[in-house]
Order: C-alpha cells, then structure tokens, then sequence
C-alpha cells in the first residue's frame, strides 16, 4: 500500500486558539505553539514594539544566527504573522520585517492566555 506525504507530514500548530476560559483550569488553556517558541516569541514581540526591523536589527536584537533567525521568520513568514519585504539600500539587499494584523491577533491572544494562567496559577 502506498501512502502519500500528506499523510506523513507533520500537522501545522493551530494558528487561531480557542480563547481560554480562566475559571476552566490549565486544560482549557491552549497556546499558540507556533509563537511559543522562544526565538518566534522575540521576533514578533520585538517587531510589536515598533513599526518594522531589517534581518539585521532583529538578529543582533535576539542574539542569533542568520540561519537560526531564517529558519524562525519564514514559519512565522509561512503562517501570515509577519510580511517581509526585500529592497536595496545602497546596493546591498536589505530584508525587513513587519508583524502582520494576524500576527498582531495572535499574539495578544497568545498574552492573554499567559495571563490566564498566571491567573490559575496564583489562585491554585
């Protein structure tokens, strides 16, 4: 039997969660796993803080390689989180990055479920 690679590829983390019930408990509390992940986590909170970054702001900013910092932006890319725009500054290609309305939503969705369970947390 032959099967196809859809059926062996990996599932994409949900990128819209369910809102988490606070009275609920830590169950009911589902993450955005793809902006959880700590190098995604400071991409899109760095890019929140201010309009957009070039690669090179946002490397030396999180502290990281090039391929590390790629690999991280393009899933980010591939989910509609963050935009990315090529230019020439001078003749040298000048990526930047900007975080998106959806990358916005989720990740205020994605605070407010942290908040949700320090609540839990604090009150257990």
């Amino acid at each position: 039997m032959v099967k196809s690679n859809a059926a062996r590829r990996p599932s994409r983390p949900d990128p819209s969660p369910r809102p988490a019930d606070p009275g609920a408990g830590p169950a009911a509390i589902r993450l955005d796993r793809l902006i959880h992940e700590r190098m995604r986590l400071g991409i899109v909170s760095a890019l929140a803080a201010g309009e957009a970054l070039t690669f090179n702001e946002l490397k030396a900013l999180l502290r990281t390689s090039d391929g590390n910092l790629s690999v991280h932006a393009r899933k980010l890319e591939d989910a509609g989180y963050v935009s990315c725009s090529k230019s020439f500054v001078d003749r040298v290609p000048q990526t930047t990055y900007r975080l998106t309305a959806l990358g916005r939503r989720a990740l205020q969705r994605y605070l407010d479920h942290m908040e949700a369970v320090i609540r839990i947390a604090r009150t257990a």
